[in-house]
């Protein structure tokens, strides 16, 4: 329904990458999410692309040049096939290329289990993925108390907090 997601959930990340722990996630099918994000939440420059999260058990039909052993640690950049890029166009570069990251449920249980949900909903396996860090000169975030942090700087960018077993909603403030 055209939420973003700011989702943190156990242990926390190391390198260059968000791989569930650690993310901003929204809808790859709604291609105004790429300007949403950077602009609102990210507050970079608009044409950044964002990558996909795909269950481990579907991406071979969403993407080419996929390895056996998939890309767990979004190291791989794979084709979108030309008749499935206007179905996933925020997680799809200009050039039809995609980032991936492969999900396997033995792996990474939870996040598996919320992209599969995803999939029932939309019958699209993926999610876009990115790091979860909306303060500029930032890494990922660390604590929940940075989670908060940037889920509050960007001042209802965020649609949801997802930190851990709680669900964060930003209230607008009443007028009186």
């Amino acid at each position: 329904d055209g939420k973003v997601i700011a989702w943190y959930a156990g242990r926390s990340e190391a390198g260059p990458r968000a791989l569930g722990h650690r993310s901003i996630l929204a809808d790859p099918r709604r291609g105004e999410m790429v300007e949403r994000i950077n602009r609102r939440v990210k507050a970079r420059e608009s044409f950044r692309p964002f990558a996909p999260s795909a269950l481990a058990e579907e991406a071979g039909g969403w993407f080419e040049n996929l390895r056996r052993n998939g890309s767990p640690y979004m190291s791989l950049t794979c084709d979108v096939p030309e008749h499935l890029r206007e179905k996933i166009p925020a997680v799809t570069h200009v050039d039809g290329s995609s980032r991936l990251q492969t999900v396997e449920k033995e792996a990474e249980p939870l996040y598996h289990a919320l992209i599969s949900r995803f999939f029932e909903k939309t019958g699209v396996p993926t999610v876009l993925n990115t790091s979860f860090n909306t303060l500029k000169g930032e890494p990922i975030v660390e604590s929940p108390a940075d989670a908060l942090r940037s889920f509050l700087h960007v001042r209802g960018a965020l649609d949801l907090l997802v930190l851990e077993e709680f669900v964060v909603r930003r209230r607008l403030p009443g007028l009186r």
